[in-house]
């Protein structure tokens, strides 16, 4: 770390540095403003702060500290500006370009000292400020990616990875008013697992958590357009929702879904079938601008039961 003195009078510049180097800092000089930027960018030594001379033979003092403070590499070196002047004028135009103090020709070993001093220790304060703001922005964009996560894990089911009832009932309830808006048409499955008690009494816990993944799997390949939702409803029930989809759609996506669940071949002793085997029921409505969503629920309901009490393994769809 150096101190850059900038000044055409190399008396000066060397009466400053002896002055400098003796209390124990290291300098740099130049004696116009292209031998100040040539030191400012060769890096050799990273300067730490700039005594201006704020009449240069190649340029004005006030527009170099302006340059210098415009330059993101640069912008934060505090800057000194010697003057032989105390004019008014010439001082408020180099602290409006950025200039953090000034000290008048001839100046005393004493002030110089201190007044350096000083700028080191704003500068200083000013940069562990700067870290501890860049520190707070990490840890907020961590909070917020952690915050994140949460939400995201609050709305997934940690079993079946598909999403869960919390996240179901908002995603329905915002598609149906989108629907109410639209005039579009909105679907509705419920789906419940046949004889999953008594698979699970059988089996054990752990197998039925293998099924209940398997079969969630085979729902996330049959339905995967981006706007649907596959959710696990609670239990061995899970709900698909399918904006947009007219009653023939839906059907068929229903029917696709029972035939994969028993195409897997999971085996069941206890269920009539043989294998694991899913319950469909299907409701599709254009919602009017005063109909409820439960009404929608209801009817999807419903068709499950109607499907249950036809013997199971089947969809039914609501009228």
């Amino acid at each position: 770390m150096a101190i850059l003195i900038v000044d055409d009078d190399p008396q000066l510049c060397q009466l400053i540095g002896v002055r400098l180097e003796t209390a124990g800092y290291k300098t740099l000089t130049a004696g116009t403003a292209e031998e100040a930027f040539a030191r400012l960018q060769a890096g050799d030594l990273e300067v730490e702060l700039v005594m201006l001379d704020i009449f240069l033979p190649d340029a004005s003092g006030i527009e170099v500290c302006r340059r210098i403070k415009a330059d993101p590499r640069t912008c934060d070196i505090p800057v000194i500006v010697l003057t032989g002047s105390n004019d008014e004028e010439h001082l408020e135009q180099a602290f409006d370009a950025g200039a953090i103090d000034y000290i008048e020709k001839p100046f005393k070993g004493l002030e110089l000292l201190a007044r350096i001093r000083s700028a080191l220790r704003l500068k200083a304060e000013i940069e562990q400020r700067k870290r501890q703001a860049q520190e707070l922005i990490a840890v907020a964009e961590q909070l917020k990616r952690a915050n994140e996560q949460l939400r995201q894990l609050s709305f997934h089911d940690a079993l079946t990875g598909l999403h869960n009832r919390r996240y179901f009932d908002e995603f329905l309830e915002r598609e149906f008013k989108r629907a109410q808006r639209s005039g579009t048409e909105l679907a509705l499955i419920m789906i419940d697992i046949d004889y999953f008690k008594s698979y699970n009494d059988r089996f054990g816990h752990q197998a039925g958590d293998q099924a209940l993944r398997q079969v969630a799997a085979t729902f996330r390949f049959v339905v995967h357009r981006s706007h649907d939702l596959v959710a696990r409803y609670g239990g061995e029930e899970f709900a698909v929702v399918l904006p947009e989809t007219a009653q023939p759609a839906a059907l068929t996506i229903a029917e696709s879904l029972r035939q994969r669940v028993e195409a897997l071949r999971l085996p069941h002793p206890d269920s009539p079938f043989g294998v694991v085997t899913i319950s469909l029921g299907l409701a599709v409505r254009q919602p009017k601008p005063k109909e409820s969503l439960s009404q929608l629920i209801e009817a999807a309901d419903m068709a499950l039961y109607h499907s249950k009490r036809a013997g199971r393994n089947r969809v039914s769809a609501a009228a």
